[in-house]
C-alpha cells in the first residue's frame, strides 16, 4: 500500500500511486487524514464486525451500549404487551428474558466478557435491571441483587461470563485457568462435523432394525451379541456378552469415568460388540441387540455428530455381515438381563476404560457450579438486599413462586408510610390508624387490614416469622390480600 504523505515541506514524503498521508503538525495534533484512490477515509472510534462493536480503546463498553439499547427496546416492546396486573404471566415473561434477552446480550461473550471490568459489571447490571423489575412487578427501588435472587436470574456479568467461559474451552479449546477447572479441552468429547464417509455409501436395509421382538436367532451361523450401558450411584459401566448355540461363549465389560453418561456407556459397549463381530470368521452372521434406539440412530447416521457412532457406523460399512436391532428392555429377554447385569456390575468391578472423553453436559456443570459458587460468596458479602438474603440466603438458578404481592412485602419496598418516608416520598411514616407503618404492622396490628391478620413476632423472632411466613402459601395468600387492598386503597392509609 503506496502513500503520499502532505505536512509542511521539511517533512513531505512522496509515493508513487498518488495516495496521500497528511501527518502535517499544523493540523493542530489530529489524527492523520488518509485518502486511497481520490476517496477519503474517516477515522471512527468504532466498528461493528460479526455483530460486535470494536471501539478504540477495547474496553468493549460501546458494545455493551449497543446491545443495552437494543435491549431496552425490546424490553419496552414486552411492556407494550404485559402490564402490572394483565397481559403475559410472570414465568412467560422469565422465559422471554432467559430465551431472547439473555441470548442477544450473550452474542460473542466469548471474545469480551471472559475477564469483565468493574466498569463493564455496573454496565451490565444497569441493562439487567429494568428487566427484573418487569419481570418481578416490583417497585424501582428493589435491590438488583433481591431481584436476582428471588427470580433465580445470575448477575448478567457472570452468566455471560459463565458462556464465554463455555465457549472458550469446548469450541475455541483454550485452557481455563486451574481455579475454575482442571478440566482441559483434549479432555472433552468434541462434536464431529460433516460426512463420516463418502454421501453415496449407506448400510445394507438389512443391517438395521427398529422391529421389537427380535430376541435372538438359535443357529450355529449366527452369533447373536447383546449389549448393554448402565449408571448407578456407584459409576458408569458399559457390557456386552455373546450367545453362540445357547452357550455364553463370550463377555466384556469396563468402568466408565463417573462423569461419562448412560447415552456414552451404550455406544461404547456397542462400539466393542461391532469390533468383536468384525474379527469374527466371515462365514459367521453376527446380530447385535441394543436397547437403546437412540444409540442404534446415531450409530446407522453416516453424519452424526458423535466420534464413536461415527466409527460404529464405518465398521457396519465395511462388513455387510453384522446386523444391529433393538431389543426391548426389561422384557424378559435373557441375553438382554445378562448384559443389563454385566453393566450394572461393571459400575463397581469393572476394568478401568478410559477411550471415552468427557461429555459436554460434564463441563458445562462443572462451569455452572463455579458460577453459582461466585454468586452465592457476591450475595453473601453484599450490602443491599438483606432483607431478602434473611428469607433467603441461598441463591438458586430455580425461580421461586412469588408473585407481585408478595416480592414487595418481604422487600418492604411498598405502599408503606414507613417506606415512603425512608425515600423522601411522604412526610410521614405513621399509619392513619395511628402506628408506624411498616410491612409488619400491616400483617399483624393495623385495624384497616384486620381480615388477614396474623400473629405478631416478638421482636427478636422477626425474621424466623418472616422465614416460616415466605415458606407457607396459605400465609402468602394473607399476604397478598393485604398488598392488594393498600394498593386498591392508597388514601386509605395515608396519616391526616
Amino acid at each position: 500500500m503506496l502513500f503520499t504523505v502532505l505536512s509542511p515541506p521539511e517533512s513531505h514524503l512522496k509515493y508513487e500511486d498518488g495516495n496521500v498521508l497528511d501527518k502535517s503538525p499544523l493540523s493542530g495534533g489530529r489524527s492523520p487524514k488518509i485518502t486511497w484512490n481520490g476517496y477519503k477515509i474517516n477515522r471512527v472510534k468504532s466498528f461493528k464486525y460479526l455483530g460486535i462493536h470494536v471501539d478504540d480503546r477495547l474496553n468493549w463498553l460501546e458494545h455493551i451500549n449497543k446491545q443495552g439499547e437494543k435491549a431496552i427496546k425490546m424490553q419496552q416492546n414486552l411492556k407494550r404487551i404485559a402490564g402490572g396486573n394483565w397481559g403475559i404471566s410472570q414465568i412467560h415473561r422469565w422465559t422471554l428474558y432467559k430465551t431472547v434477552i439473555e441470548r442477544m446480550l450473550a452474542h460473542g461473550s466469548s471474545a469480551w466478557c471472559l475477564n469483565p471490568t468493574f466498569k463493564m459489571k455496573r454496565k451490565l447490571s444497569s441493562i439487567q435491571r429494568p428487566f427484573l423489575l418487569h419481570i418481578s412487578g416490583a417497585y424501582r427501588t428493589t435491590p438488583t441483587a433481591a431481584l436476582q435472587t428471588i427470580l433465580g436470574i445470575p448477575p448478567l456479568h457472570m452468566q455471560l461470563q459463565f458462556e464465554a467461559r463455555f465457549t472458550s474451552i469446548y469450541r475455541l479449546r483454550i485452557p481455563l485457568p486451574p481455579f475454575i477447572t482442571d478440566t482441559q479441552p483434549h479432555d472433552l468429547e468434541m462434536k464431529a462435523t460433516g460426512w463420516s464417509t463418502h454421501p453415496s455409501e449407506h448400510l445394507k436395509p438389512n443391517q438395521i432394525s427398529f422391529e421389537d421382538g427380535e430376541a435372538y436367532i438359535a443357529r450355529k451361523d449366527i452369533i447373536n451379541i447383546f449389549t448393554d450401558g448402565s449408571k448407578t450411584e456407584h459409576g458408569v459401566g458399559a457390557a456386552f456378552c455373546v450367545l453362540t448355540n445357547d452357550i455364553w461363549a463370550y463377555q466384556w465389560s469396563a468402568k466408565l469415568n463417573d462423569n461419562n453418561t448412560v447415552f456414552q456407556a451404550e455406544l461404547t459397549a456397542l462400539h466393542e460388540a461391532v469390533i468383536y463381530a468384525s474379527h469374527l470368521p466371515n462365514h459367521n452372521t453376527s446380530n447385535i441387540h441394543v436397547d437403546n434406539r437412540a444409540s442404534i440412530m446415531a450409530s446407522s447416521n453416516s453424519k452424526s455428530t458423535n466420534a464413536t457412532a461415527r466409527k460404529i457406523f464405518k465398521i457396519l460399512l465395511s462388513n455387510p455381515r453384522i446386523k444391529v436391532s433393538w431389543v426391548k428392555a426389561h422384557a424378559g429377554n435373557i441375553g438382554n438381563e445378562r448384559a443389563d447385569q454385566l453393566a450394572k456390575d461393571a459400575t463397581q468391578h469393572g476394568q478401568p476404560y478410559s477411550h471415552t472423553k468427557l461429555p459436554k453436559p460434564y463441563i458445562k456443570g462443572l462451569l455452572r457450579k463455579r458460577m453459582l459458587e461466585e454468586w452465592q460468596t457476591s450475595w453473601k458479602n453484599g450490602d443491599t438486599g438483606r432483607k431478602i438474603y434473611n428469607i433467603m440466603p441461598s441463591v438458586s438458578l430455580r425461580p421461586t413462586n412469588w408473585i407481585r404481592e408478595d416480592v414487595i412485602f418481604f422487600s418492604q419496598h411498598g405502599p408503606f408510610p414507613a417506606y415512603l418516608k425512608r425515600f423522601h416520598l411522604s412526610d410521614s411514616d405513621y399509619c392513619s390508624c395511628g402506628g408506624i407503618g411498616t410491612a409488619l404492622h400491616y400483617a399483624t396490628e393495623c385495624v384497616y387490614t384486620v381480615s388477614w391478620h396474623m400473629r405478631k413476632p416478638a421482636p427478636n423472632f422477626e425474621q424466623e416469622w418472616l422465614k416460616r411466613v415466605a415458606n407457607n402459601l396459605f400465609s402468602r395468600q394473607k399476604i397478598r390480600g393485604i398488598i392488594k387492598f393498600m394498593s386498591e386503597n392508597r388514601d386509605l392509609f395515608r396519616p391526616p
